[in-house]
């Protein structure tokens, strides 16, 4: 009997757990971008984030886990550009840059 439907099964199970995992991870760095945009008035271009980098880091509980880098776009008047970026490890926020969150003034 070939063990190979069994191998199979297993790469096909662990390359669809991989994919959803970054998918969800680009789902949070999606809302994560445009609510900083929001909080900062400006506009966040292109709709999107874009991957740029994943590596194994060790979370704050000691196992090992993806660290997720990302970068989206965003214009403060609509005639610039400007590149924001952050790092997700697991769904946590580790690391931002990008706009700023308006703050009123006091008078």
């Amino acid at each position: 009997m070939s063990s190979l439907p069994l191998l199979l099964m297993i790469a096909v199970a662990i390359g669809l757990a991989l994919w959803n995992s970054a998918r969800a991870a680009a789902e949070r760095a999606e809302t994560l971008g445009r609510e900083a945009c929001r909080a900062a008035n400006v506009q966040w271009l292109d709709q999107s984030v874009h991957a740029t980098g994943i590596r194994l880091r060790r979370g704050r509980n000691g196992w090992l886990g993806f660290e997720r880098s990302f970068r989206f776009d965003y214009s403060r008047d609509g005639s610039d550009r400007h590149v924001g970026r952050l790092v997700l490890r697991g769904g946590e926020l580790v690391s931002f840059s990008g706009p700023l969150p308006e703050y009123e003034t006091l008078h």
